[in-house]
């Protein structure tokens, strides 16, 4: 469907809210109509069960077939919130340290003084070597023991544990890395098994083939039409965007060129950075299983290891997002930067748009998936309505 063939106005939105929840269908239908949504859905669980559940739009940012009940979409970088889950969980069962060094679990990743590194340096973002010298393929990235390599032989930006930069690629692949070497497993499959089976999730890291029908195809939407929310980055954050030397680019564009993610391909690959597909109600239950039982399913995290994951490992300048950020282990923190809806709020957004969470105060988890992509890593304008929306329901 071109553009002249859009009917006019938000399209009907689906799905139901809970009493009291009003307010999250009508910033989830204003997105629709002043921010350019195309499609989208958002999930919302409070105590462990679904108070908002709605879909809109169609299943293809350019296309005409409607979002429906399973359309599912890539989170980009949302996916680093479920790649830290693994590690966490394997330390709760006591098969990983995370006060460890790597080469406890991998030898291999001790060159260029990288044998201080700690497991917990990886999910804070602390380990120093969000770039790679040579960016890797679309080939190699999908392949475990070549990305391995490669970030194993990467010399550190910084000493390790001495300050942090997001891993916008690179994280997966130590994530990855670590589960593989922990349990002879991916971390795809490792995710297949352990959380999203026992849970009833639509979430994959590796799409199976016969769930290729659910995916929503992704484009970059256009800016919002007049009087919608705009917003200009620092001048010093747009510079390192633009400078292809900055460690920002670097970081980034660690895998050149980019890989085509609305091929399918791309889809069964696992790249725990940047490739998980869900629905918003299977992330959206993902979260809520973080911090308490759902229905149906039991806890994942113990009080330790819930403290564990939003315990702040970094904090300040990043030297990747130029910008502020903090972290715990493997979520991004409530901050100015990234606003979450509290102070003990962690989860994690996707560039481009997509954002989950979980707060343990409020027993509140929300996922916003959409197939509508805008410049930005984190505050999403559509993902922000919804978090505004939701804070003045409690």
């Amino acid at each position: 469907m071109n553009e002249a063939q859009r009917p006019e106005g938000p399209p009907a939105v689906e799905g139901v809210v809970a009493p009291g929840y009003e307010q999250v269908k009508d910033a989830f239908t204003a997105n629709f109509r002043g921010l350019g949504e195309r499609g989208a859905a958002v999930t919302v669980y409070r105590d462990g069960h679904k108070v908002a559940d709605l879909w809109a739009g169609t299943r293809d940012a350019w296309g005409g077939e409607p979002w429906r009940r399973g359309t599912a979409q890539i989170l980009r970088s949302a996916t680093k919130g479920v790649a830290a889950a693994v590690l966490l969980l394997l330390h709760q069962r006591g098969q990983l340290d995370l006060e460890a060094p790597v080469v406890t679990y991998w030898p291999q990743y001790k060159e260029h003084g990288k044998d201080r590194t700690l497991v917990r340096h990886l999910l804070g973002h602390r380990a120093g070597v969000p770039a790679l010298d040579r960016p890797l393929t679309p080939a190699e990235a999908v392949d475990q023991d070549r990305a391995a390599a490669a970030v194993a032989a990467q010399a550190p930006v910084w000493e390790p544990g001495t300050d942090h930069g997001y891993h916008a690629q690179t994280y997966g692949f130590l994530t990855a890395e670590i589960v593989r070497r922990v349990t002879g497993r991916s971390l795809g499959s490792w995710v297949a098994g352990q959380i999203s089976a026992p849970l009833g999730l639509d979430l994959w890291i590796g799409l199976p083939e016969d769930e290729h029908w659910r995916v929503g195809g992704l484009a970059p939407l256009e800016p919002p039409p007049a009087g919608g929310l705009r917003t200009r980055p620092r001048r010093d954050i747009a510079e390192a965007y633009a400078d292809p030397a900055s460690l920002t680019r670097r970081a980034f564009g660690s895998v050149a060129p980019e890989p085509d993610e609305n091929d399918p391909a791309y889809w069964a690959a696992e790249l725990p950075a940047s490739n998980g597909i869900a629905t918003a109600r299977g992330l959206a239950r993902f979260y809520a299983a973080l911090i308490g039982d759902v229905d149906g399913g039991r806890r994942l995290f113990t009080p330790a290891t819930l403290a564990m994951a939003r315990t702040q490992e970094s904090e300040g300048p990043d030297r990747v997002l130029v910008a502020r950020s903090r972290f715990g282990a493997g979520y991004m923190l409530h901050s100015p930067a990234t606003p979450l809806l509290a102070p003990g709020s962690f989860g994690h957004p996707g560039r481009g748009g997509s954002l989950a969470f979980a707060d343990p105060e409020s027993g509140l988890a929300l996922a916003y998936v959409t197939n509508g992509l805008r410049k930005g890593v984190t505050a999403d304008p559509r993902a922000q309505a919804l978090v505004r929306a939701v804070r003045s329901a409690l």
